[in-house]
């Protein structure tokens, strides 16, 4: 009669095999198998040479990236996994950089397929990129399932992340042309490390493994899809190891500021619906800015110089030049000496000595020396005077307050035109040098806009997801938005929905400090 003890180990056996049969092997594209070719392979990527053999090519333009057809050898295997993967929940993902659907985390799913092929991955394939590298790679590898959808896009990154060495994208789609987007686009870099142009773009193709190294120059993007009836399904992830070394952070120059430019208020009179002229209504206007340090002026221009306005902007003789990189921004703002007069002259506004006065009475900033400091300030003031040390006072010469007081309102701005493909995103710079500032926004031409089309202004909190408040472009409605240091901003990239022929539009964007 077995013992006790025989009988729990053959139990615990039997788990074992129940648990082992459970996971489906996945049996990867021979050429990976292959010690000759895997050889050929780290010579190349050391020499940054092109290498190509059977189903596996390696391109070092613009950076090394792998491409090995047919990664998993049984097309059974690919369906089994891909139905698996379709029947996991996904999370909807928006922000500035990105739209799509997302799993969570592989790593313990116990799906038959997904687990043999993330145990192909974790482990022989894991060991083969870390000969091929010379680099000893983590167990722990990152994995986890997208999938993109009509208008779905990830904007250009260099998918930086401590720990990051190695990106993979396993495409599970459809037959799929570079007409339904989805592809995977690469950059150059200019001498900054700043991503420049695409200058490579890969089509998905189903049972495709695609894997970079993460490094300062690895900028790429996935382009928006415009297919409306397929998925693009992927797997992708990142093998962790040393981090490659990187250089300091490019800092852009500041954008140039100015003071206000001397217009009487004749200007403002000629251009401003009347009743925002009103003095007893720009008192309404500021109480309910105070409120909530945003407000939205609907018909703020004169009909007729509004209608002036818009018709000029669509002139052929103005010049628009693309603003970059990338990774920040890509939109078109206008040469300014090439704008129609009408439209120079509605720059001049919003420029104007008048217009600071105007906008200190609509939200109580201190934007012009006639604005009177309110009776909190003053008393601030009064106090932080009187608190001085005579140390203080007498190593800086100056008083603190003063200077506050004689300090000169400046506005920086332009002129910009958004169609598809138009975005802004947060970077590092933004946090870094965000400050207090009233932000005027001013749209024209975009009759009929719709919120799904994009192209609307979002801010955030530094660090954090969720909105604080989201501007929607409205014809001949002047919003004015207050942030402070830890608020950050972006425009939603305008998508197709919003691409039809000639479907763009343009604003004022001018920022003004105190």
């Amino acid at each position: 009669m077995p013992s006790k003890r025989a009988q729990e180990e053959s139990g615990a056996a039997d788990k074992r095999k129940k648990k082992k049969s459970c996971e489906e092997t996945a049996e990867l594209c021979p050429d990976v198998e292959d010690e000759q070719l895997k050889k050929a392979v780290k010579e190349a990527w050391v020499r940054r040479t092109h290498y190509s053999q059977g189903d596996l090519e390696l391109d070092c333009y613009p950076f090394p990236h792998c491409i090995i057809k047919n990664f998993i050898r049984s097309e059974t295997f690919v369906e089994n996994l891909q139905k698996e993967l379709l029947e996991l929940n996904f999370n909807e993902k928006s922000n500035d950089l990105y739209k799509f659907k997302q799993s969570n985390d592989l790593k313990k799913r116990k799906e038959p397929h997904i687990a043999g092929l993330r145990a192909a991955l974790f482990e022989r394939f894991r060991s083969w990129l870390g000969e091929v590298l010379g680099v000893e790679l983590e167990p722990t590898v990152d994995i986890s399932c997208a999938k993109y959808e009509y208008t779905d896009v990830l904007l250009c990154h260099d998918d930086e992340l401590e720990g990051r060495r190695v990106a993979f994208i396993l495409y599970l789609v459809p037959p799929w042309q570079r007409s339904d987007g989805g592809t995977l686009d690469l950059y150059t870099t200019d001498s900054n490390f700043q991503p420049q142009s695409i200058v490579k773009s890969l089509v998905p193709s189903r049972n495709t493994l695609v894997l970079f190294e993460v490094s300062p120059v690895s900028f790429h993007q996935v382009s928006e899809v415009l297919s409306q009836d397929k998925c693009r399904l992927s797997l992708s992830g990142w093998f962790h190891g040393p981090t490659l070394e990187r250089p300091p952070r490019h800092l852009e120059p500041p954008v140039p500021r100015s003071p206000h430019i001397p217009r009487d208020e004749t200007i403002v009179q000629e251009w401003i619906n009347p009743l925002y002229l009103d003095i007893f209504y720009q008192e309404q206007i500021q109480e309910e800015f105070e409120e909530s340090s945003e407000i939205q002026l609907k018909g703020f221009l004169k009909e007729e110089k509004f209608r002036e306005v818009s018709e000029a902007l669509q002139l052929a003789q103005i010049q628009w030049t693309k603003r970059g990189p990338p990774n920040k921004r890509c939109y078109e703002a206008a040469s300014l000496d090439t704008l129609p007069e009408c439209v120079s002259m509605c720059w001049e506004l919003l420029h104007s000595e008048a217009f600071f006065l105007l906008l200190s009475n609509y939200t109580g900033l201190r934007l012009h020396y006639m604005c009177p400091a309110d009776d909190e300030e003053e008393e601030d003031e009064n106090e932080e005077a009187a608190g001085s040390s005579a140390a203080a006072s007498s190593s800086t010469g100056a008083n603190p307050s003063r200077e506050k007081e004689l300090s000169t309102p400046v506005c920086s701005g332009e002129v910009r035109r958004w169609s598809h493909g138009s975005y802004t995103l947060l970077h590092d710079g933004d946090a870094a040098r965000a400050e207090y500032a009233l932000d005027l926004i001013l749209p024209f031409g975009c009759t009929d806009w719709q919120s799904e089309f994009g192209g609307y202004t979002c801010y955030v909190a530094n660090e954090e997801d969720e909105e604080l408040l989201t501007v929607y472009p409205e014809e001949n409605s002047l919003a004015l938005v207050y942030r402070d240091k830890e608020t950050l901003k972006f425009v939603k990239q305008v998508n197709n929905k919003g691409s039809s022929p000639g479907k763009e539009f343009y604003d004022f964007s001018f920022v003004y400090y105190e």
